[in-house]
């Protein structure tokens, strides 16, 4: 399974037999070195509705006639701008040819803004993705919570993709406590420096996890890791 990061928390993910994209904030994202025009994928998968991560989804979708995997109401208003959509809800899994798709719990909200409206888009999720063997979790936008270590004792998590940004998410004590309840040995920071409100230093953060067993990799946009 290959790992690419295109900045904010948007991830490719890539192996011999899908190709999927999470939170593709391309376009309106200065640091993502990527247009959305050069996004060849099999799914979109989206963890809210919020624009630093609903993105690019439905342009991405229509292109590549295929899926976008969201919270019901988050699906249903990608449904209605004309894409393919998958209706997921939170603790549910879904098999796709050879993606296997399960929606967690995240503490965060999710919502749309058209003009003046907000539209409300279901609660925010993280996502546990497996193909191939390998299961990356992409935790979204979420505040800590006891239950990331239920989920870590129920599920072989490869790698883990957690915000640090802190603000508006987890900050990097948090991300660190629940890379350890995860139990997963290997993270991606994600959610970070996009805005000055949440300037962070992952390679701080990357060396305190690998005080603690766990390896950090604080990837730049379009840099690859592979496990």
């Amino acid at each position: 399974m290959k790992i690419t990061y295109y900045g904010h928390s948007a991830l490719l993910v890539e192996t011999e037999q899908a190709k999927v994209i999470i939170d593709p904030f391309l376009s309106g994202n200065p640091n993502s070195g990527i247009s959305p025009d050069d996004i060849t994928v099999d799914a979109v998968l989206l963890t809210h509705g919020h624009s630093d991560h609903l993105g690019d989804a439905v342009q991405i979708a229509k292109q590549n006639d295929c899926p976008i995997f969201a919270v019901f109401e988050l699906a249903e208003y990608c449904r209605m701008k004309g894409a393919k959509v998958k209706h997921m809800n939170i603790g549910g899994r879904h098999i796709y040819d050879a993606i296997t798709v399960k929606y967690t719990q995240a503490f965060h909200s999710s919502s749309i803004q058209e003009g003046d409206v907000w539209i409300y888009a279901g609660q925010p999720a993280g996502i546990l993705l497996t193909i191939e063997g390998k299961t990356l979790f992409h935790a979204g936008d979420t505040a800590l919570f006891s239950d990331l270590r239920l989920i870590g004792e129920r599920t072989a998590i490869d790698l883990a993709a957690l915000p640090i940004g802190d603000m508006l998410t987890m900050g990097p004590d948090d991300a660190l406590l629940a890379a350890r309840w995860l139990q997963a040995d290997k993270v991606i920071p994600l959610h970070y420096n996009t805005f000055p409100d949440i300037a962070q230093d992952a390679m701080d953060f990357c060396d305190r996890l690998r005080q603690e067993g766990i390896e950090g990799f604080p990837l730049k946009a379009g840099e690859s890791i592979e496990i």
